[in-house]
């Protein structure tokens, strides 16, 4: 059986050696009265994501969802990061070794894992204390309750790298108000715990301090009821307050801006916003955009304005085809350029991601393309 409680390795194994076999496990499962916690426990990779850790929750869910004596489950992770994405690293490694179908068998069970936490029977709760990034928000976007704290970090960087806003985040972003959406994936800003609950990604914010006491309080919650379980983390919560420069209260001048069509009338009008002051954000903004893939930037604005009248299981799919046309370089190299730029050599800049003016030919195969996608296997 592949649930392994702590009980279980002192008896088989004797508490000399507990302390090795619990830092040799990429994840956690514990048992708690009525719940069932899945930590992941990565800490030294920010609970990054590989294929074996993704593979080992999912087959530990479908033993949960069978389980009638479990109420609800809980998703945590070890150390300062919740999860800060998935193993790009080794992705990108085994496609410059000639297997970009590694990737590809990579993604579509991180998808699979995704669907699974956002449409299981059982209540999810994500204590999210520390940095959420590109997979992590896959594992925990999607879920009933989204717990936040004062060390959250929450952002949506993957343009910079050359791949897009994924796993999902057409379709979770799409649901914040006026077009906040755009914003975080067009520019990959950072968020805070504060900014999260006022905007809707998060459900409540508590504090990290507070978070031990809370799991103890829902492992006793014998109830799946949602209405029950929201109200044990509410007595937990804390009042937040937006920082004065927060990006969350420029949502006007945001809704303004990026509510136009296409990337470049969004540039534009951010380029004429900057020079009426008050434009600290918006250069930020400006910079981090010119500074990302064309391609991916006009890709996710596509995928997010057409994600506002799907279901999650569509958006995933569509995650999953582009995907696969970038682990093949079918139209560019920007995602193992800039991967290479950003995550081996640390430089600021890849030198070979393309400029507006010839990517368009690129974005308009993906299109054409994606008419024949590859339908998801899901558990």
């Amino acid at each position: 059986m592949l649930y392994l409680s702590h009980k279980l390795v002192f008896v088989l194994l004797g508490a000399i050696t507990y302390p090795m076999i619990y830092l040799n496990l990429k994840v956690l499962f514990e048992e708690s009265s009525y719940a069932r916690k899945m930590i992941l426990n990565r800490p030294h990779k920010l609970n990054s994501l590989t294929y074996e850790m993704i593979s080992q929750i999912l087959r530990n869910l479908e033993v949960y969802e069978k389980d009638p004596m479990i109420k609800l489950l809980i998703v945590k992770g070890q150390g300062k990061a919740f999860c800060a994405g998935g193993d790009v690293v080794r992705v990108v490694l085994s496609i410059n070794e000639g297997h970009w179908s590694f990737g590809a068998s990579f993604y579509k069970k991180q998808l699979t894992l995704d669907y699974f936490l956002a449409t299981c029977t059982k209540p999810l709760v994500s204590l999210i204390n520390g940095i959420v990034m590109g997979g992590g928000a896959g594992l925990s976007m999607n879920s009933m309750f989204r717990v936040v704290t004062e060390n959250t970090v929450f952002a949506m960087p993957e343009g910079q790298i050359g791949f897009f806003p994924d796993v999902g985040a057409s379709y979770f972003l799409s649901r914040l108000p006026g077009s906040f959406g755009e914003y975080l994936g067009l520019t990959g800003a950072r968020l805070d715990g504060n900014e999260m609950l006022a905007c809707g990604l998060a459900t409540h914010f508590v504090l990290s301090k507070d978070l031990l006491l809370l799991e103890s309080a829902l492992s006793g919650v014998a109830s799946s009821d949602a209405s029950t379980i929201s109200r044990v983390i509410s007595g937990f919560s804390s009042k937040i307050s937006l920082k004065k420069d927060s990006a969350y209260r420029r949502l006007e001048t945001i809704n303004k801006c990026f509510s136009r069509r296409t990337v470049e009338e969004i540039l534009s009008i951010l380029e004429n916003e900057a020079a009426n002051g008050d434009n600290k954000w918006i250069i930020q903004a400006i910079s981090s955009m010119k500074s990302a893939s064309p391609t991916s930037l006009k890709i996710f604005l596509k995928l997010i304005r057409e994600g506002r009248a799907k279901e999650l299981k569509d958006c995933l799919i569509q995650d999953y085809a582009i995907a696969c046309h970038m682990f093949r370089r079918s139209f560019n190299p920007d995602f193992i350029e800039g991967s290479r730029a950003k995550l081996f050599e640390k430089r600021k800049q890849p030198k070979d991601i393309m400029h507006y003016q010839s990517c368009q030919i690129a974005f308009m195969y993906i299109l054409s393309q994606n008419k024949d996608q590859e339908e998801m296997v899901y558990v």
